[in-house]
């Protein structure tokens, strides 16, 4: 079990390698990794949802029953709800976002690929994602999966984080340098 955890630390990544263990026997990896996916997207978007997971104020049973009412909305493998329903018995689930991205991470690894995160000011089209997606294969020699959100602070173009690597592409950073580089012209 220790192997499973290189490179991974932490409460989220015990609890993540657990998980990884138990889906893996009930050959249902990618199924809760979809779930998880799905769990993360929601939780991003809802400030109701943050409030929910990192409220302490919140008693057990209540979030508990919360986030397995959630999850029944998602049609989440009954793998995915008893993980979940553990974690917020067990007071846990202020880090359920790092056990997520602990998870999807060391399957990725598991499996090749890397992760790209792209930030885009508007969503992207399933051409432009396919597009995107087939360009850093590409670059980078491997599988990549994509993971996509929509950031409109950006204003226009995208960045996309590989790794420690990133490109910022977007129409807002470029504004901030040209203000930059006015400021000091003056």
């Amino acid at each position: 079990m220790a192997a499973l955890a290189i490179g991974m630390s932490g409460l989220g990544a015990r609890y993540a390698t657990a998980l990884l263990e138990l889906a893996e026997e009930n050959k249902a990896l990618d199924a809760v990794a979809g779930d998880l996916q799905q769990i993360k997207a929601l939780i991003g978007e809802s400030e109701d949802l943050r409030r929910l997971v990192r409220s302490p104020v919140v008693s057990r049973d209540e979030q508990r029953n919360a986030i397995l009412a959630v999850l029944e909305k998602l049609e989440a493998t009954e793998l995915t709800r008893k993980f979940v329903g553990l974690v917020a018995t067990n007071r846990r689930l202020f880090a359920l976002g790092a056990m997520i991205d602990a998870f999807l991470a060391e399957l990725a690894r598991r499996r090749g690929e890397m992760t790209a995160e792209v930030r885009s000011a508007h969503a992207l089209t399933a051409e432009q994602t396919e597009a995107l997606t087939e360009h850093l294969r590409k670059t980078y020699g491997q599988r990549v999966s994509v993971n996509l959100s929509v950031d409109p602070s950006l204003l226009g173009g995208m960045i996309v984080r590989v790794g420690s690597r990133m490109v910022d592409s977007s129409l807002k950073t470029k504004l901030d340098r040209m203000q930059l580089a006015m400021k000091g012209m003056v």
